[in-house]
């Protein structure tokens, strides 16, 4: 039986034990509404009120737990960061938001939806992985409400200087709203909103190792108390009024679990994330048959996040090719990858639509091995050797 290799790991990641475990006990146990007044809803309300403060800890926050507001995907926590504080206000029209060129489709469309509104949405450029600040200040104008970036790109692994740009964003706009995507950082580079200078952030269960269907969105006190941010989902009172409908007590404790796991084994899930990366790229330059491979590596990113273009071959032929072997790997947003069109982040970076069309992306786990990256490059190198190549 062939085994398999999961390199897919920014689509997102399997459950760790302590995350099955805490959820088995949910679903075992723990079966009341976290809204009930009587034993067993307290009980749920008990895992509820923990898991936010595991949550909170694992971005270093301290302090009231109604900083988080629990949501069913980081796609919904976006939306609610976008469409929620450019909603709260009556705004001119021509109020303007900015965001990268690059953004994951739930911020995107969460863009172009504040477009319909009246918005003059303007898009950073991410050419070759990096922001411009000189662009940047450019863009922010006295009529700027809010700024959105994320933090690390899910495509091409670019760490943002994201702590640069918002606190050029409050320079010239102390009121301007700063969102900060951090899916695809949270425990795997350092990060806390403080550090980030973000009002919010998006973090989401499913990248480190917990529960799909499960994300939240930290809040800062500063805009509850402005009430800058109003619900996009209508209902009950939930989650300080901010997110309606019964929380999904399964996937919060799910998420509370991994948090904690992940926070407590951060330094050592980093420097692993590191070796794995730094070997990867060096069997990449180092085998004569791979060098036909283009690595697309910003100046700064991440070491989990790689990607290949091919000299000619399809990203999906690779794929499927790949997949036979039981390696798993990408072609770039699992978010987008039915979508048929070429991939914005990598149209951004600067790639070509037919080099963006013959990419693919590793993204790695602290629990992959050099044994898994060796045979993913005796892989890729037969399929240089025999795959069909587009003229």
């Amino acid at each position: 039986m062939t085994r398999t290799i999961y390199l897919d790991n920014s689509a997102t990641t399997a459950l760790c034990p302590e995350a099955i475990a805490a959820m088995r006990q949910v679903m075992e146990e723990i079966y009341g509404n976290p809204s009930s007044l009587h034993a067993v809803g307290l009980a749920a309300e008990k895992i509820v009120t923990a898991a936010r403060s595991d949550v909170l800890a694992a971005l270093g926050v301290r302090g009231d737990g109604r900083q988080l507001i629990f949501c069913g995907s980081g796609s919904e926590a976006n939306n609610l960061a976008l469409i929620g504080t450019y909603t709260a206000k009556r705004r001119r029209t021509g109020a303007r938001v900015i965001l990268t060129a690059g953004e994951h489709s739930s911020t995107e469309a969460a863009a172009e939806y504040l477009a319909s509104l009246g918005a003059d949405v303007v898009r950073l450029s991410t050419k070759g992985g990096a922001l411009d600040m000189d662009e940047a200040a450019a863009a922010l104008t006295e009529n700027t409400v809010l700024v959105s970036s994320m933090l690390v790109n899910n495509e091409t692994g670019a760490l943002y200087p994201v702590a640069d740009l918002f606190c050029l964003a409050k320079a010239k706009c102390p009121d301007v709203i700063c969102h900060c995507d951090a899916v695809q950082g949270f425990l795997k580079v350092p990060l806390s909103p403080r550090t980030l200078g973000a009002d919010i952030v998006t973090v989401s269960a499913h990248k480190i190792h917990g529960p799909k269907g499960m994300a939240a969105l930290y809040v800062s006190p500063e805009i509850l108390k402005r009430r800058a941010l109003v619900p996009v989902i209508h209902g009950g009172q939930q989650e300080n009024g901010l997110r309606a409908g019964t929380e999904n007590v399964i996937g919060i404790a799910g998420f509370g679990a991994a948090a904690a796991v992940g926070a407590a084994h951060f330094a050592a899930d980093r420097e692993a994330l590191k070796t794995l990366g730094a070997y990867l790229l060096d069997r990449l330059a180092a085998d004569a048959p791979l060098r036909e491979i283009k690595v697309n590596r910003p100046a700064s990113a991440v070491p989990h996040i790689i990607s290949l273009t091919l000299p000619d071959i399809k990203s999906e032929t690779m794929l499927h090719f790949l997949s036979g072997k039981g390696i798993c790997v990408s072609s770039g947003s699992a978010c987008s990858s039915h979508a048929k069109k070429v991939s914005r982040a990598l149209s951004a970076y600067g790639l070509s639509d037919r080099a963006a069309d013959c990419t693919i992306r590793i993204s790695l786990a602290h629990t992959n091995t050099a044994d898994e990256l060796d045979a993913l490059c005796t892989a890729l190198g037969e399929g240089l050797s025999t795959l069909i190549r587009i003229r």
